[in-house]
């Protein structure tokens, strides 16, 4: 008998090492360094002031929310387009329940009312299989249709509300140090590069920060150690990846998913009371805006994780708080950005072999670099843009490191083998 004998490996080699990825502590000081060296270099002290960085946060959340909620739902494996819809029929509840019954009540009727359009998706999507955009869409458009009418029927007669609005409702408690918050302030006065700049950022922390955004941080934090170190997390998660293989070890999976897809729709709806509650201070008809699709995309630029999610709906409210603090002069300043991040990108394609990429991102980089030198602001029609046209942008450029839940969306009948 002949024995074959392994190739021999030359001496050295081995497996190819694994690409590097750069954490997102060390991408947020990148981007911390030269907001901050824009500002330096445009002179719009208002691009990172306390001010704008406080109405960031405000802005944040909502996206934040909605963004978690989704997560919850696709993690189960459940596509959940009617974030949108959940986080409207939200806002209803906030505005009844804060107006009656105090703001933490409000917060309550918000999860609750949210929680029922998640059962809705939930029955349509689980239980009856049937198509999850399909079901999210007609959620989000009755919602629509449900809050416009109840609005009517619940606010009309009461004083300061109307067919659209609520009257306005007590806002959650505030929290300020106003020794530390004085101090950030001088600080942020003397305009140095990057001390100043963190000044700001303590100032906008310690400032008439609202209780309800801590319960907001908190709810991401418990999100992900239940997700990701909890026996029930990972049997929910088992379920988006492979509900078969999850079946055959005892996972009942139509359960998690109905489960997760009903703790998603309570977030959704704590998003919505926070519009109530917090950035207007009444309900509104057609108040969320889109930020439900928004939130759904910050989901996806974070690669369906929680720290990710978080970074996506932060850019979403930064641009949006500045846009409407600073106007279209502070917004020239992330053009300066923009040229840096793209002549960066281009020099890494071509280091890796790609030329031609590399002169388009390099061209595109030079052109915001020109455009920020020949204006001295952004016209308004496109200041108003700037958040969606951020996150877009930021997504696009993700694309190529996004890996969602490998059974996400498909419908699932139990029993069935994959």
């Amino acid at each position: 008998m002949t024995l074959i004998k392994p190739a021999a490996v030359p001496a050295g080699a081995g497996p190819a090492p694994a690409a590097r990825r750069i954490p997102l502590w060390a991408w947020f000081v990148v981007g911390f360094t030269l907001l901050a060296l824009a500002r330096v270099i445009s002179g719009a002290h208002e691009l990172d002031s306390a001010g704008t960085l406080h109405e960031a946060i405000n802005s944040m959340m909502p996206v934040m929310l909605a963004a978690l909620a989704g997560l919850w739902s696709e993690r189960a494996g459940v596509v959940n387009i009617g974030l949108e819809g959940m986080m409207i029929l939200g806002t209803l509840g906030a505005g009844y329940f804060g107006y009656y019954h105090g703001p933490w009540v409000g917060l309550l009727g918000a999860i609750a009312f949210g929680a029922v359009g998640g059962l809705l998706h939930a029955l349509a999507a689980v239980v009856f299989a049937v198509d999850h955009i399909v079901s999210g869409v007609a959620i989000t458009i009755m919602a629509g249709g449900a809050a416009a009418f109840l609005s009517e029927v619940w606010f009309t007669n009461v004083p300061g509300g109307g067919q659209s609005q609520s009257p306005r409702v007590e806002a959650p408690r505030a929290i300020s140090v106003d020794a530390i918050a004085d101090w950030a302030a001088d600080l942020q006065g003397h305009h140095w590069f990057l001390i100043s700049d963190l000044g700001s950022v303590l100032g906008a922390l310690t400032r008439n920060l609202s209780t309800l955004v801590l319960v907001s941080v908190a709810l991401v934090l418990m999100s992900a150690w239940v997700l990701w170190r909890t026996t029930f997390g990972l049997r929910l998660r088992s379920c988006g990846e492979s509900p078969a293989a999850a079946e055959t070890l005892g996972v009942p999976v139509r359960r998690y998913k109905f489960i997760a897809v009903v703790i998603s729709g309570g977030i959704a709806g704590a998003a919505g009371g926070f519009l109530v509650l917090v950035s207007s201070g009444l309900f509104l008809t057609g108040q969320t805006q889109g930020r439900g699709y928004v939130g759904l995309a910050s989901m996806i630029f974070g690669n369906w994780r929680p720290g990710g999610l978080v970074a996506g709906a932060g850019l979403f409210g930064y641009t949006d708080a500045l846009q409407l603090r600073a106007g279209g002069g502070a917004v020239r300043a992330l053009l300066i950005i923009l040229a840096l991040a793209f002549l960066a990108l281009g020099f890494r394609k071509y280091r890796r072999g790609h030329a031609l990429i590399a002169g388009l991102l390099a061209a595109i980089g030079l052109a915001f670099a020109v455009w920020f030198f020949v204006s001295d602001a952004v016209p308004d029609d496109f200041t108003k843009m700037t958040p969606y046209v951020a996150t877009l942008l930021v997504l696009a450029l993700a694309t190529q490191r996004l890996r969602m839940p490998a059974a996400d969306g498909q419908p699932y009948r139990k029993g069935q083998t994959e």
